[in-house]
């Protein structure tokens, strides 16, 4: 194999692993998750966070960035037709936010593929600045002035963290989730066109994830 085709074939691929934030406005555990309809008025908003702790798209670092998708599911999660704003860290090069794009709105294939497919409306692109954090099972997100949450993980009577395996559906496909509930959840929704949010006690979901083709 010449250099020639190895630099070909890893300018190809990705590989990226880091940790995911997720809420919605559905009860704890939410119904997308095994397949069901969302409960409430039968529709699901949420915020969602995806941070790069390692990894390179086609050759470009992404480590140390974040993306994130403002998202309203009108129906059951695998019916797909999501309108989401995508809000990239604003950390990022113009060449860090093209390859996060990239990966995340499946263009180079792989499990991410698979989920972005259900989207049936980006009605932004926009750049914020983002805080991730996550202690002992605790979350924040806040996501510029778009949205912000904090979550907490359920436990099981051993101490560990409740997991849910073999899912219907995943954010971060392969992986198990920890599920929990969100201590507060905000979205200003009405700036992109999707639900204003302001709730307390509902889903909360984190994990692991790593992604590569």
């Amino acid at each position: 194999m010449t250099a020639e085709t190895v630099a070909a074939q890893t300018a190809a691929t990705y590989d990226v692993e880091g940790r995911l934030l997720e809420v919605c406005t559905c009860n704890t555990l939410c119904p997308c998750w095994v397949g069901e309809d969302p409960d409430g008025d039968g529709t699901c908003d949420s915020v969602l966070g995806w941070y790069v702790d390692r990894g390179t798209v086609q050759g470009v670092d992404v480590s140390d960035r974040c993306l994130c998708v403002s998202t309203h599911i009108p129906g059951n999660v695998l019916a797909g037709n999501w309108k989401v704003a995508v809000l990239v860290d604003d950390r990022c090069s113009e060449e860090q936010q093209a390859a996060l794009l990239n990966v995340f709105t499946g263009q180079l294939g792989g499990a991410v593929a698979d989920l972005a497919a259900l989207i049936g409306e980006v009605v932004a692109v926009e750049r914020v600045p983002i805080t991730f954090d996550v202690v002992e099972g605790k979350g924040y997100l806040r996501i510029g002035d778009v949205a912000e949450a904090r979550l907490v993980q359920f436990v099981g009577a051993t101490g560990n963290p409740t997991t849910l395996h073999d899912s219907a559906f995943s954010t971060i496909p392969g992986a198990p989730a920890y599920v929990g509930k969100a201590e507060s959840f905000r979205r200003d929704g009405s700036r992109h066109g999707l639900p204003d949010v302001a709730v307390t006690g509902q889903n909360a979901i984190q994990g692991m994830f790593r992604f590569t083709v």
